[in-house]
């Protein structure tokens, strides 16, 4: 459906024109229609899918039509709740983008930056702020800004936030919120902790999903190179290197081991950084204007810092480890793939990471067929010490299980 079919006002169609946006997809078609009828909204889709628009331009057109920016001193219109400094950045990027034709003013806080020099945009009143929770509790602890004059509020990416465990932050936020209030929900995922977190916060909310839950975008090849551990690493610099790959994200679990990966990869002649918590803000900003520049080929990151990179052409994304949550490995591959682009997601399997695909395929419901490289094939005659837990009976016996737990 065209943006033009919508209800959107000139502005933001000019905005949209100017980016280079005429088709809506998906999620806006739904979403945006039911944000405008002011419904609750509990969503779900892919990340790529451009939620970020999908939840912006009705807010920003209801804002429009109030006619009264928000003038008041320390006044929050419209309040978004982001798990991440990189996703606030990414959401603060394309809500400019789309109100460039209006006077509506877009402000943002996160902690590792200094907090005086928010408090100073704060202090004028906004229409749209974009927050990550303890930052944000900093503020009102401070008396630097007041929900009371709230109209939206909007939880985004809220799957993550719960894994983050952010939940006595927002518990604390939902106190000092108006009742009378539109609040929008969206997730890649709508499982049952974010099914119970919603309760307390939606009024009879409708809801959309755009796709299947838990499932990976078509648009994303997925491939498993079985290979030995001790041979990951020469792997991965096979396919870098012999592939002419660039824009490569590999996900590690650790930061440690994040940082030691990048360290070999750079002694390998592949250009390499890591990105992850204890890195500065300055610095993770830098690193990934440097990642989509193409000065750094391979950026290597933990799930945490991985949420926000926001990258359009990003063709590649490696589990040099699979994640110990089988719905972050939605999280991870849905980096590429994003906007319509074809995208690869490589998983670098070893035995002792058997237990943690079989979570995934059971997630996804689909089997991933393992591939062997020529050259880095695993070593069969090397003792499988995972074999009873492999067997065709403990299978069945934890499948049992899962749906036991899903009964309950």
């Amino acid at each position: 459906m065209l943006f033009a079919q919508l209800g959107l006002s000139q502005p933001l169609l000019d905005a949209l024109d100017k980016l280079g946006f005429s088709q809506a997809t998906a999620i806006q078609t739904e979403a945006i229609p039911a944000i405008l009828a002011k419904e609750d909204l509990l969503a779900s889709a892919q990340t790529g899918t451009g939620k970020t628009a999908a939840f912006g331009l009705p807010i920003l057109q209801q804002l429009l039509e109030l006619g009264v920016l928000a003038q008041n001193q320390h006044d929050v219109k419209t309040l978004i709740l982001v798990p991440t400094r990189e996703l606030a950045l990414q959401v603060q990027a394309s809500l400019q983008g789309l109100s460039q034709n209006t006077q509506l003013r877009v402000g943002i806080v996160y902690g590792g930056v200094s907090i005086e020099a928010q408090q100073a945009s704060l202090a004028k009143g906004l229409d749209i702020l974009i927050a990550t929770p303890g930052r944000l509790l900093d503020h009102l602890n401070r008396g630097s800004l007041t929900l009371a004059k709230l109209t939206h509020l909007v939880f985004d990416e809220a799957d993550r936030m719960l894994d983050m465990g952010f939940m006595d932050e927002i518990h604390a936020l939902m106190a000092q919120l108006p009742s009378s209030r539109q609040t929008l929900l969206f997730s890649a995922t709508l499982d049952d902790s974010v099914l119970r977190f919603s309760r307390d916060l939606l009024t009879r909310p409708k809801r959309i999903e755009t796709d299947q839950s838990n499932s990976a975008a078509k648009d994303i090849e997925q491939r498993v190179y079985a290979v030995d551990s001790d041979k990951k690493f020469a792997l991965l610099c096979h396919l870098v290197t012999k592939g002419h790959w660039q824009r490569v994200l590999v996900f590690s679990r650790k930061k440690v081991a994040a940082d030691k990966l990048a360290k070999h990869l750079n002694e390998k002649g592949i250009e390499a950084s890591a990105f992850h918590g204890d890195l500065g803000q300055g610095t993770r900003e830098q690193v990934l204007q440097r990642f989509k520049a193409g000065e750094i080929k391979v950026l290597v990151a933990t799930d945490v810092a991985a949420r926000g990179i926001d990258i359009q052409r990003l063709d590649y994304v490696v589990n040099y480890e699979l994640p110990f949550v089988a719905q972050d490995y939605v999280h991870r591959i849905g980096r590429t793939g994003r906007a319509g682009n074809k995208g690869v997601a490589v998983t670098l399997f070893s035995e002792d990471d058997a237990l943690l695909l079989e979570e995934i395929e059971v997630s996804l419901d689909k089997r991933l067929p393992q591939q062997w490289l020529p050259g880095f094939e695993p070593d069969l005659t090397k003792a499988d010490p995972f074999a009873g837990r492999n067997s065709k009976s403990a299978q069945k016996r934890r499948a049992k299980k899962r749906g036991y737990r899903s009964k309950k």
